[in-house]
């Protein structure tokens, strides 16, 4: 697909049909996020897919969000291992794990898989609900599948602000 019309036409699915996505399209998204840059190379992020029954009712007890999706990523990112800019006021974790997030969220939409970005949910919960590492941090979670029928963007999904609302040349 054309990048334009995968940025265009990706939207958030509220509503999964079940259907479980192919491996290879899960390993496709997977793969995107391993490319995807961050600072210094740390590579600090850690997936995690769930697609077992336990996992699934695990993450249901902490959102409502899932939809009926019958795969979810958790994009979290180890704190002890991020740059810290200059000014030690910010850390590269949440910005690289959100880099890695955006492009498997944009491969998703590439492999005819829908998805959405979740973060209705407490981080600490989901993380100990999981079990995950206390050195590793829950940036989000994101919902993958088919959309069942009916599903569909929000009404406005293809309002945008005109770029001269958005955008400053100085």
């Amino acid at each position: 697909m054309d990048f334009k019309e995968v940025i265009a036409n990706r939207y958030s699915c509220k509503k999964y049909s079940g259907r479980m996505p192919e491996a290879e399209k899960i390993t496709a998204i997977l793969e995107a996020g391993r490319l995807a840059p961050t600072a210094k190379n740390l590579q600090e992020q850690h997936i995690y897919v769930l697609q077992s029954e336990e996992s699934l009712k695990k993450l249901d007890s902490v959102t409502p969000c899932r939809y009926g999706a019958p795969v979810v990523l958790v994009v979290a990112f180890d704190k002890n291992n991020v740059f810290t800019y200059p000014g030690e006021k910010r850390d590269s974790g949440v910005e690289d794990a959100t880099i890695v997030a955006t492009q498997m969220i944009l491969a998703a939409a590439n492999e005819g898989v829908d998805s959405c970005w979740i973060n209705f949910f407490d981080p600490d919960k989901l993380a100990q609900a999981l079990a995950l590492p206390e050195n590793e941090e829950v940036l989000m979670v994101m919902d993958l599948g088919y959309a069942a029928e009916g599903a569909g963007p929000l009404p406005n999904h293809s309002s945008r602000k005109p770029l001269s609302e958005t955008v400053s040349y100085i």
